[in-house]
Formats: C-alpha cells, sequence, structure tokens
C-alpha cells in the first residue's frame, strides 16, 4: 500500500512592513490618509501595528526595534478602480507626489508617500484600447 503524496506546500498571503520613525504618528496616517483598520497592536511601548484595507495587509515597525531605516520601502497595491482610490486618497489628504497616469508597460498608476518617505504606488492594469 502506497502512501498518499503530501501536497506541496503553498503560501497563503504576504504583508509588506515599513519601517516608520513615530509608530503612533504613522498608524494614524494609515489610518485616516489611506483608509487602513488597525487589527493588531503589540508592545509596551507600543512598536508593532498590523493594518488592513480590503485584502491589503501593511505591518508598521517602530524603527526604536530594529536596525532597518525608516523611509527605505515600497509597496505596489493593485485596485479595481485607480481613479476613485487616487481621488479617496486625495480627499483624505494623502500625500500624492504623482497623480495617475496610464504607461506603456500596460498599468494606469499613481504614487503616495508616507511620513517617512516609503511610497505606495496604486495601480491597476489597463487594456492596449485603453492607452
Amino acid at each position: 500500500m502506497s502512501a498518499e503524496p503530501k501536497p506541496a506546500p503553498m503560501l497563503v498571503g504576504a504583508a509588506t512592513v515599513f519601517t516608520v520613525r513615530d509608530i503612533a504618528a504613522s498608524r494614524d496616517h494609515f489610518r485616516d490618509a489611506h483608509g487602513f483598520a488597525i487589527t493588531f497592536e503589540w508592545g509596551t511601548p507600543l512598536h508593532y501595528i498590523c493594518m488592513c484595507r480590503d485584502e491589503v495587509q501593511l505591518h508598521l515597525l517602530s524603527a526604536a526595534q530594529t536596525e532597518r531605516r525608516p523611509g527605505q520601502s515600497g509597496l505596489c497595491i493593485f485596485v479595481r478602480d485607480v481613479d476613485a482610490v487616487y481621488e479617496d486618497l486625495k480627499a483624505r489628504g494623502a500625500k500624492i507626489v504623482k497623480p495617475p497616469e496610464t504607461y506603456a508597460y500596460g498599468m494606469r498608476d499613481f504614487d503616495a508617500l508616507d511620513l517617512d518617505g516609503n511610497q505606495i504606488t496604486y495601480g491597476m492594469g489597463v487594456n492596449e484600447t485603453e492607452k
């Protein structure tokens, strides 16, 4: 009698971790300016936060707890309607550094920065006929 083959290991999720100088201010920024909800906070003093918006997870790590430098990270978030997300974040006061534009590489996207300079690109694929 042969044993059933084991299923291959499966990756089931990922979260970007931004190193930030002021974790409380960054938490408030992502909550208020980017619409993320706080799902978990850890440490006394506070040094790690998990946040979500829809299917996207973002974690914040206090620079006081690591050798990683703040402001050196980036995140690309894929969305269904980049122009609607742009208008939402603009109305919330997010620091937009480049408005939505359609590019030859098949994406329409825009860039925002957090309080430390970490870059968040929001984008969506476009059809050839939309370019």
